[in-house]
């Protein structure tokens, strides 16, 4: 039996499966000594990014940010795309949603191969004026129908969501009248998250649910343990680390993760950020109110974000409760809070952070196209990084999965078949 080569790939052994394929023809009869080349095709593991960039482009509308080489450079390495569904941009008119816009985008990226996520269903921030001096009782009711609408819209577009966004402060908020406060504090935050979790499930029972915060204390425990205990089903948990201030570290960023990870839960790192200038001053606590007229990336910056991100992606790849991490923007370009914290700079040009997460993601966990020989009874073994996979002869190609141990025999076509039989 001839095994595909993974000496190159040295992921965390819980990401590395092992599979015998057994290679037949139309008949069903095993194909001995096959020469075949298997390929990875794409990560289970979600490395995602934002495609708020590409709104404009998808849509043919003029922009001078998301570009076709920056989309070039975004499905190079990322497999899973957020896109916005802040209500007071998505329907700054009360009923004229901007969903055919995001629905071209979304396509946009499910024709490059990139799975999607909303952002996000409730939220106290970024609300639309137009709730503003409604009764309550409105006020749910139409955000429920929004919920209801919007996940119904983009179903098989985007089947995951952050259901409800930053719950901990939903209640308290203070920074600026808007509709969801009033009514979070009026019902409570299990409640609310129960309203934003079943109404999303009976619109898409298929979706993916998330729960999402940037507060990471007991609190975010607290409600995580009250909304379990209500009975309220939670896919994942979103943690957001926006790192303005400067790398966490992995100690610090690996027992933060175990917290979490004691729930049984996967944990998706939802917005994950470093920068590649100066780092914000640590002792500002709402990183909103960071003001500065320019934010400049520096060589030094950026080559200190490179060896950053490669340590915080590798230490979360290697933790078995982690299944997604969503870096906080592709480009400097329009960046949050106007940060250096891009992988291209604004100039389109890879900064050495891009190349150093292509090298793990594209390289190093990846298995690159490796020639194969079935054995006498048609078997052979690949071992990767947990994926999809392509088996291919000539033209003939059959495609497999690897997350497990488990058996898979493929079975091409008739016409695939022939390609097959040497």
């Amino acid at each position: 039996m001839h095994a595909a080569s993974v000496s190159s790939l040295r992921a965390p052994a819980h990401r590395l499966h092992e599979s015998t394929l057994t290679v037949t023809d139309a008949a069903g009869r095993p194909l001995p000594g096959a020469e075949l080349v298997v390929a990875q095709t794409r990560h289970a593991f979600c490395f995602g990014n934002i495609g708020f960039d590409f709104i404009p482009l998808a849509n043919g509308e003029p922009d001078e940010i998301g570009t076709e080489q920056l989309a070039d450079l975004f499905v190079d390495v990322f497999n899973t795309a957020t896109l916005p569904f802040y209500w007071g941009r998505f329907e700054p008119e009360r009923g004229r949603p901007d969903t055919a816009r995001l629905q071209q985008t979304a396509r946009f990226f499910r024709d490059r191969g990139v799975a999607l996520k909303g952002h996000p269903l409730v939220w106290h921030t970024v609300q639309p004026d137009w709730l503003l001096g409604l009764p309550l009782d409105e006020v749910e009711r139409l955000q429920r129908e929004r919920i209801r609408r919007d996940v119904a819209d983009f179903a098989s577009l985007i089947d995951t969501w952050d259901a409800i966004n930053e719950v901990v402060i939903m209640p308290v908020f203070a920074n600026g009248d808007n509709g969801i406060t009033p009514l979070a504090r009026a019902k409570g935050r299990i409640p609310m998250i129960r309203l934003a979790f079943e109404e999303a499930r009976a619109a898409n029972p298929r979706a993916t649910l998330l729960l999402n915060d940037f507060d990471l204390s007991s609190a975010y425990e607290c409600l995580i343990e009250g909304v379990l205990e209500a009975g309220i089903r939670i896919d994942a948990l979103g943690l957001q680390t926006h790192m303005h201030q400067g790398y966490w570290g992995e100690e610090k960023m690996l027992a933060m993760v175990d917290r979490f990870a004691r729930y049984g839960l996967p944990l998706h790192l939802t917005e994950t950020s470093l920068v590649s200038g100066d780092v914000m001053p640590r002792d500002i606590v709402d990183l909103n109110d960071y003001q500065v007229t320019e934010w400049p990336s520096t060589p030094e910056g950026e080559a200190r974000q490179a060896d950053e991100l490669e340590r915080h992606y590798r230490s979360l790849v290697s933790h078995p409760a982690v299944e997604a991490i969503t870096y906080w923007g592709i480009t400097d370009a329009g960046a949050w809070l106007g940060a250096p914290i891009g992988l291209v700079r604004s100039d389109g040009t890879p900064k050495p952070s891009y190349e150093a997460l292509r090298r793990l993601v594209k390289d190093e966990w990846w298995l690159a196209p490796t020639t194969v020989v079935t054995d006498a009874h048609g078997r052979v073994t690949v071992t990767g990084f947990e994926g999809d996979y392509e088996l291919r002869a000539g033209a003939a190609s059959a495609h497999f999965s690897l997350r497990s141990d488990t058996q898979h025999t493929p079975h091409p076509s008739k016409r695939d078949a022939e390609g097959l039989i040497t």
